[in-house]
């Protein structure tokens, strides 16, 4: 049953907390496009699928509304970083600072960028929260692995291709485009098949210390209703 009492929780603020520190590196990390063998990928796809290994967790163990509220925090920190580095790259810098080219070929992502990166991280989140927490109580609670990687390929679907088509397309040879795009699905959803024994201990124990384990019967899934949680 979904719990509605407000309750204390040992973990809960680090998961948080480390979920954003993801977020907030893979978003750096992105302005480099590198291969890896025979994947071509932005550089935060080697850190950013653990940030849907937290998602799964926070929703399998807390709940669909506090993992809400964990994806809009990420959401506020992402904007107001890409805001603050903005506002730095346009300010004049010092007198005998020659690093202005490189803070804005590394730093100074577009617009475009941005808004491929919060929207696509928005509803990939979403759509990987949702379909876990349906999946949970579609299935009683058996069989978890079914649930982390059924979310994550629905999830990592959503934000990758929403994510190259708003920052690339028409940028990038059309070849590029979509090996970026498969590179990063194969990647991405094969990470998470990897660490699902990872992701299973680590549900276990949250579950065990937090005395805690929501299935969500009567959730309103609005993404919008932060309140709620």
């Amino acid at each position: 049953m979904t719990v509605s009492r407000q309750r204390g929780y040992k973990y809960f603020d680090l998961i948080m907390a480390l979920f954003v520190a993801v977020l907030l590196i893979s978003n750096i990390a992105s302005t480099k496009i590198l291969r890896l063998g025979p994947f071509t990928f932005d550089g935060g796809t080697l850190l950013f699928p653990v940030s849907y290994i937290f998602g799964d967790i926070l929703t399998e163990v807390y709940g669909y509304r506090r993992s809400r509220r964990v994806i809009w925090v990420g959401f506020g920190c992402a904007a107001l970083m890409a805001l603050v580095l903005a506002i730095v790259g346009a300010l004049p810098p010092a007198e005998g600072w020659p690093y202005q080219d490189a803070y804005e070929a590394i730093l100074g992502t577009t617009p475009r960028i941005v808004l491929a990166s919060l929207i696509a991280y928005f509803a990939g989140e979403f759509s990987n929260s949702y379909t876990l927490a349906r999946m949970k109580v579609l299935t009683e609670g058996r069989w978890l692995w079914t649930r982390t990687i059924g979310s994550t390929l629905v999830g990592q679907g959503v934000d990758t291709v929403l994510f190259v088509t708003i920052a690339f397309a028409g940028t990038l040879p059309w070849s590029l485009f979509w090996s970026i795009i498969i590179s990063n699905y194969v990647f991405k959803c094969g990470l998470e098949a990897v660490m699902t024994p990872v992701t299973y201990r680590v549900t276990e124990f949250l579950k065990r210390e937090e005395n805690e384990d929501v299935y969500d019967v009567d959730t309103d899934f609005n993404p919008f209703k932060v309140r709620d949680a």
